[in-house]
């Protein structure tokens, strides 16, 4: 089980996201067993998009960290996009994983 640090950057800790997002990263982390960390970042930024919901998260793992961003509407929305992004990005490491695996 990887874990898991949940930071609120200059605004309230919210436990209903903490947990959102906690319950998202730990499908995350049935899929790919090797994921060591995960470090959440919740932010708001005054965006005349009516966005400015920022959610960003890092993934440390065997090799370079995956990143990932978002700046949505709300939380939810921005946590979704984001971990969507970093399942992209963890589905080409694991390909990468399996192909060197074959290959020594």
């Amino acid at each position: 089980m990887m874990t898991v640090n949940i930071q609120f950057v200059k605004m309230k800790t919210s436990e209903a996201m903490a947990s959102y997002v906690t319950e998202k990263l730990k499908k995350l982390d049935e899929r790919y067993d090797w994921l060591i960390r995960a470090d959440v970042f919740f932010k708001i930024e005054n965006d005349p998009s009516e966005n400015g919901k920022i959610c960003e998260i890092e993934l440390s793992m065997p090799g370079p960290k995956i990143f990932a961003t978002s700046n949505e509407k709300n939380f939810e929305m921005a946590v979704k996009e984001t971990i969507s992004d970093l399942d992209t990005q963890l589905k080409k490491r694991k390909a990468k994983f399996t192909k060197q695996n074959i290959s020594s």
